[in-house]
């Protein structure tokens, strides 16, 4: 699973995703066999990242030194 995804659709939750933003996501193979995604969204408040349908992102490869720069901020 690629740790990171853009966000290709937010119609549903316009207020946690912003559409054509990076998100890093974590791993959860129960949410994958349901579609879903578990990711690390704008609202802070919960750690383990909220499930998303996996349809409204695509995932993306990034330079390692991008990488290294989302792992921090």
């Amino acid at each position: 699973m690629n740790k990171y995804v853009i966000c290709i659709n937010n119609d549903t939750n316009p207020a946690s995703l912003i559409l054509g933003k990076v998100y890093r996501t974590v791993a959860d193979s129960k949410a994958a066999s349901h579609n879903m995604l578990r990711v690390l969204d704008e609202d802070k408040s919960e750690p383990d990242g909220y499930l998303y349908p996996a349809s409204m992102f695509v995932a993306i490869t990034l330079p390692e030194e991008a990488e290294r720069v989302l792992v921090l901020a």
